[in-house]
């Protein structure tokens, strides 16, 4: 399986706001078939996310259509976080995008609506600072 462009950009912002890697990739088992979720953390020091698992799906948006990346992204999320919550319920699924993605689908309609009607939590991030901008749950 191919890494998502972003993949080391977002690795490293995370550790950078101190979460432990602990799967790279995450595996998901579900019968017969196998999900792999880019990373798997946890932050098990500090006082705010004391002892918080995460699972991050890491999503690049450079096909021609962002609705159908956005399409991709909103399907997959939405098939690991049911998967997830059968087999780590103590885990979170992020959708890991940079900060011109979200600024630029998820400030259009479609985006905004994305985000009021599902249960999608994103983390922005700056891919030449590798760094969190934003956690949005």
């Amino acid at each position: 399986m191919a890494k998502d462009i972003y993949h080391n950009a977002v690795r490293t912002a995370l550790e950078k706001d101190g979460w432990l890697i602990t799967n790279d990739p995450l595996t998901l088992k579900i019968g017969r078939r196998k999900a792999l979720v880019d990373l798997g953390a946890e932050k098990l020091l500090a006082a705010e996310r004391e002892g918080q698992k995460i699972a991050v799906e890491i999503k690049s948006f450079l096909n021609p259509s962002p609705l159908h990346d956005l399409e991709q992204a909103v399907g997959q999320f939405v098939l690991y976080s049911k998967v997830l919550a059968q087999q780590e319920p103590d885990r979170i699924l992020y959708l890991a995008i940079t900060r011109l993605v979200f600024s630029e689908i998820f400030s259009e309609e479609i985006g905004q609506l994305m985000l009021s009607e599902t249960d999608l939590r994103l983390i922005i991030f700056d891919p030449n600072k590798e760094e969190i901008v934003q956690w949005k749950l």
